[in-house]
């Protein structure tokens, strides 16, 4: 029997730390080993009661949590869930938290009645956290990452969807920056709440040589344009005669997700067939596994992240089990391979 992620819950509010432990406490496979008022008392639980993962507050005294979690996730990573009073006003807040480290960024509810779906989530995610893998985290930095000016590569209605979830922020960013202005039009379904995806887009088009932007609806897909969906809608791909287009879609969460990844590969699998790549990231659950199949069955060129690279080996895992990936590899080798795709060096042979 698997045993249970052991919780650290660190918050100023003594109010939030009871509420936080009554609601895990309900949670399958939880315990809760110690709350802390404030992240020096936090750093210390931490050395003494080695938890698998800790929920930490933005706000609070002596020092912020943001501030915390980039010094932990360079001196001693680990997974960390925000647990904040997250609203539109203080999205690039979250970005930066998730870009510092943090594998999600839950807003604390402000109802009654959403206590139990919150506490579902974190519990979820939570339950995850046995076993991760976290590199000790430095800053993706712009000038470094950024591939140099190349040539326009030529390609000709090819298309690369990729999809994450946990631990996508990183990912996505990783693979995104090497990329030339060049290469082929890129949609992105990542799980992440809606207002948090302008900031996350803004992030990555500073990083990047392509232009990165939130995808609206009716947006062609051109070459060195990567469109990503907006957080609670789905983006899917459609054609306008030989023109491919993002079409950005309300409708119910599938894998009870929204964005998913699945609704966008299935309309890459349908739209694009063989001159498509699919790229699936760390994520938890199943999300996009059935979809990247799809692509491959329609000729599409599919690759999965090996587990290695991963902060979650989940979506990647049962992509792999499903044979959805012609190929299975390490994050840092994905960018190359997006390159090799527009050559036409890369197929799902």
């Amino acid at each position: 029997m698997t045993r249970p992620a052991r919780v650290l819950i660190i918050d100023d509010s003594a109010v939030v730390r009871r509420q936080l432990r009554e609601q895990l406490a309900r949670q399958r496979g939880i315990e809760v080993v110690g709350t802390a008022p404030d992240p020096y008392t936090g750093r210390d639980m931490i050395v003494e009661l080695e938890p698998d993962a800790i929920t930490l507050d933005i706000e609070m005294p002596r020092m912020d949590g943001l501030t915390f979690l980039r010094k932990l996730m360079r001196f001693h990573p680990m997974p960390v869930v925000v647990v904040s009073s997250v609203t539109p006003s203080g999205c690039a807040t979250a970005v930066a938290c998730l870009d510092a480290g943090a594998i999600a960024v839950l807003a604390k509810p402000d109802q009654a009645y959403a206590i139990g779906d919150f506490s579902n989530e974190l519990g979820a995610l939570l339950r995850e956290t046995p076993g991760m893998r976290l590199a000790r985290r430095t800053p993706v930095d712009a000038a470094a990452a950024r591939a140099p000016r190349t040539p326009v590569i030529q390609t000709t209605h090819k298309v690369v969807a990729i999809g994450a979830s946990t631990g996508g922020t990183d990912a996505i960013a990783r693979v995104l920056a090497p990329l030339p202005g060049g290469c082929p039009g890129i949609l992105i379904a990542l799980h992440m709440p809606a207002g948090f995806t302008t900031s996350f887009a803004e992030r990555l088009d500073a990083l990047c040589e392509i232009e990165v932007r939130e995808a609206a609806d009716g947006d062609s897909l051109t070459n060195g344009v990567a469109l990503l969906a907006p957080g609670d809608t789905h983006l899917t791909l459609a054609r306008d005669g030989a023109r491919y287009i993002a079409r950005v879609v309300n409708g119910p969460r599938v894998l009870r997700h929204r964005p998913s990844v699945e609704v966008l590969f299935e309309s890459v699998a349908e739209n694009a067939g063989p001159n498509a790549m699919g790229v699936l990231l760390t994520g938890m659950g199943e999300d996009g596994a059935g979809g990247l199949r799809s692509m491959r069955d329609a000729g599409a060129y599919t690759v999965a992240q090996d587990e290695a690279s991963c902060v979650v080996f989940g979506m990647p895992k049962v992509a792999i089990s499903l044979n959805a990936a012609c190929d299975v590899l390490p994050l840092d080798a994905i960018p190359a391979r997006v390159v090799e795709f527009a050559t036409g060096n890369a197929n799902a042979a």
